[in-house]
């Protein structure tokens, strides 16, 4: 890895609207009639960001040197991927490089929004869990201790809710600070736990199986596998090393390992559909093997594929309506529920205090 790529991974990693924005402005370049490294060099003055502007110098001097566009672009796989470079590579061999480059744009704004959807549809949920968790720590560690002592003086039989409050405040306020390091240090190992080999297809597999969200998530990676296999295939790139390349573009590694070993199939005779209904039918749906084997026999899969990318986009769009709709009412009664608990613990016995104090 060169020092220019250490830094990137290191310091700052350069943002794939900066490739998308890249790949869009080159190809209307290029289709004008303006030579590739005059091309960069102005891609180079036009971009901001600075180790996007040394990437791009770096590639215009290994194009002068003699090296291929994709050759130039492999130097840097933190800001290339393989799904990209792979791309350029067969537009360059097939002298196709001015259209496909037009169409890897178009493409990469259609999985930008995608992206996009994805992290959308968890933002919501994810704002409001933290923000109770939040609450709640606050609460457990800043007010309740400061209750203690009020309600250890009352003269009167304190009800269970109270009770249950007050021991929580007892607890909080003696061990608070342990308990915070060991749910933090608990996240923390869950999080490395679940990233090593050996957990980690346990973990994704199990994400899959969740109600409600399990769902989501395998549209997810419908969407993304079915949309770069059909953009690749479209490109000219063979089946096996478009499943391939696929496969490592992959966030979920229970897919990952379906489609490195659908390869093995295929390359051993297999057409992808049979590879598919007879070993991983369980994590594909039944619409993607019947378009794939309708796209195999009539020798248009690349259109089946970036047609099943588009109707899974369109299933986010659905699924995402109906999760916010579902978790918003379901995490606000959550909430209301603690809110009103702690409401009650604390109300309560002064409500009876001062009850008899009147009388």
């Amino acid at each position: 890895m060169s020092i220019l790529n250490s830094q990137i991974t290191f310091f700052q990693k350069i943002k794939s609207v900066e490739v998308m924005l890249f790949t869009k402005h080159l190809a209307t370049m290029i289709k004008a009639g303006i030579p590739i490294v005059d091309a960069l060099s102005a891609l180079k003055e036009q971009t901001k960001q600075i180790y996007f502007k040394q990437v791009i110098s770096s590639i215009v001097a290994n194009i002068e040197n003699g090296n291929s566009l994709a050759e130039s672009l492999q130097k840097y796989p933190k800001v290339f991927s393989n799904f990209y470079i792979s791309l350029i590579e067969i537009s360059e061999k097939s002298g196709t490089l001015e259209e496909n480059l037009v169409f890897i744009s178009q493409q990469l704004v259609k999985s930008a929004r995608l992206h996009a959807k994805i992290k959308n549809a968890l933002l919501y949920p994810t704002l409001v869990l933290v923000s109770a968790t939040v609450m709640s720590i606050f609460i457990t560690m800043f007010i309740l201790p400061q209750l203690v002592g009020f309600f250890l003086v009352m003269d009167t039989n304190l009800p269970l809710s109270t009770k249950i409050l007050l021991s929580i405040a007892i607890i909080s306020k003696k061990y608070g600070l342990y308990i915070l390091g060991m749910g933090v240090l608990c996240v923390l190992s869950f999080k490395a736990l679940v990233h090593t080999t050996l957990i980690r297809p346990y973990w994704h597999s199990l994400l899959l199986k969740l109600p409600f969200l399990g769902s989501f998530f395998r549209v997810s990676q419908f969407a993304s596998c079915t949309r770069n296999l059909g953009i690749l295939l479209k490109s000219g790139i063979p089946i096996t090393q478009s499943i391939e390349i696929t496969a490592q573009t992959m966030t979920n590694v229970v897919y990952k390992n379906a489609l490195q070993d659908i390869v093995v199939q295929i390359s051993s005779g297999k057409n992808m559909a049979q590879a598919i209904q007879k070993n991983y039918s369980h994590i594909f749906s039944g619409l993607i093997i019947k378009m794939i084997a309708v796209g195999e026999k009539s020798g248009n899969l690349d259109e089946s594929f970036l047609y099943l990318g588009d109707f899974y986009e369109e299933e986010i769009d659905s699924i995402t309506k109906n999760l916010t709709t579902l978790l918003e009412p379901l995490l606000l009664l959550i909430i209301g529920l603690v809110v009103g608990f702690v409401a009650l613990a604390i109300i309560t016995p002064i409500y009876e205090l001062s009850g008899s104090i009147r009388t």
